[in-house]
């Protein structure tokens, strides 16, 4: 069992980590276990397993556990392994949220229902299931680009006053105002994650104490010392960082957020850019662009032009 006290579960940088698989389309165990290592040990607060960076609909429930199991020993007591809870059916969650409990998860992120887009009602009864499912510390995930269901502050605080293992919300609406919110209505009884990395320095001054991270796969050293200092209040150096960073965070928001930064991954020697069906790999004038900003970020970065693109077996 991690270390981290509860009440810190949620704070800092939490890798939502990319699945590796083998050229048979397999998950690569040992380099999956590589990866969690190389996170926690680039100073990484967590690691989500299974979510939608991580191909979760693609993964099986026995897959998602085993990669559950396999962070936990990968990272020791020093960082808490997540796991992403998503299905259609709210029965499945239910199931999929006790099996990450047994597999040793120190905490749950809970997506709403995949395919179907309920109303208010429909999503808060899914989201109290899953709840109500382990004594799993939860974060409530809010993604209505992605998912088509916008809970609302009041919402989320309906739920914490009935729901004791809510503790935190990873808030990917795009509004960085509804940080705000969730602030002014919550106060301090839910923790706040930024969910998109081209909103974290503006999230991180609205009040997130988290940020749930995608091109932390590819530069984790980058995203925590981006965080640091937004969380510390040094503006300038925060912005200067930001600047250099931004060309790369934005591809978190776009519809291939997977196949992207695993190609960014993949330029930088950190693992294969395979994804599962129905994703393909770039092709193109895709693939050119990524590999025009990484170079860009390479060259115009001196601490990386001095590092070099380290190879992922070293990790």
């Amino acid at each position: 069992m991690t270390s981290v006290r509860p009440a810190d579960l949620w704070k800092g940088v939490l890798v939502a980590a990319t699945t590796p698989f083998g050229p048979d389309l397999t998950v690569d165990r040992e380099a999956w276990r590589a990866h969690v290592r190389w996170m926690v040990e680039s100073g990484a607060s967590g690691v989500v397993v299974a979510g939608s960076l991580g191909e979760g609909s693609t993964l099986t429930p026995s897959e998602k556990l085993d990669l559950t199991r396999d962070a936990t020993t990968a990272a020791g007591r020093r960082a808490p392994v997540i796991g992403a809870v998503a299905a259609t059916r709210t029965s499945d969650a239910v199931e999929l949220a006790r099996g990450f409990a047994d597999a040793g998860a120190h905490g749950l992120l809970v997506l709403p229902p995949y395919v179907y887009r309920g109303d208010a009602r429909e999503t808060a009864e899914h989201f109290r299931e899953v709840f109500r499912a382990t004594d799993l510390p939860c974060m409530l995930y809010n993604n209505p680009i992605a998912y088509g269901t916008d809970v609302l502050p009041d919402q989320v605080l309906e739920l914490a006053e009935d729901e004791p293992t809510l503790t935190a919300v990873k808030e990917s609406s795009g509004d960085v105002r509804r940080v705000t919110a969730l602030k002014a209505v919550l106060g301090e009884r839910i923790e706040v994650s930024v969910g998109l990395d081209d909103a974290i320095l503006e999230g991180v001054a609205a009040g997130a104490s988290g940020w749930v991270a995608g091109l932390a796969n590819a530069f984790p050293e980058e995203s925590v010392d981006l965080f640091g200092l937004a969380r510390r209040g040094a503006a300038e150096p925060a912005r200067e960082l930001y600047r250099w960073f931004l060309p790369l965070l934005r591809l978190d928001t776009r519809p291939k957020f997977v196949q992207l930064i695993k190609q960014v991954q993949t330029e930088m020697g950190h693992g294969p850019s395979r994804v599962r069906p129905p994703r393909r790999e770039l092709a193109g004038e895709e693939l050119a662009q990524v590999r025009l900003l990484v170079a860009e970020a390479i060259r115009s970065h001196p601490d990386l032009a001095k590092r070099g693109r380290r190879s992922s077996s070293g990790h």
